[in-house]
């Protein structure tokens, strides 16, 4: 499988961006999404995650501000990011996995098989 990841850019703090990754693989419906983000120096963390069934999951300092999508027919999978700080700046990858259950989620970077190439988001204050 293949990913590529787009749509990062710098933005003032409070904008918005949309992040946008396409899968190349056929039954792309049935893998597991996710979108993660590391700081320079700091660990890979988990932003959110999407269920082949659609079902989410969003680290708590997202929560309220970061939404994540699917559009299985497009192989494709979003993260929609409002509000944007300072603090969200990093480099933000997609990730997926497959899987035969509908709601499973998987949040840490090891459970995850394939990965994008990462693109960068730059919050200015």
């Amino acid at each position: 499988v293949q990913l590529q990841a787009s749509g990062g850019g710098l933005v003032q703090a409070g904008g918005s961006l949309r992040l946008s990754c396409a899968a190349s693989r056929r039954s792309y419906s049935s893998y597991v999404m996710g979108w993660f983000r590391q700081a320079p120096g700091k660990e890979r963390e988990l932003v959110a995650t999407i269920s082949s069934g659609g079902s989410t999951y969003y680290e708590d300092s997202v929560k309220g501000r970061f939404t994540i999508s699917r559009d299985n027919a497009k192989n494709t999978v979003y993260l929609q990011m409002n509000s944007l700080k300072p603090e969200d700046t990093a480099v933000y990858y997609c990730a997926c996995r497959p899987t035969l259950y509908g709601s499973m989620l998987y949040t840490r970077p090891l459970e995850y098989d394939y990965w994008g190439q990462g693109t960068q988001v730059t919050v200015s204050s």
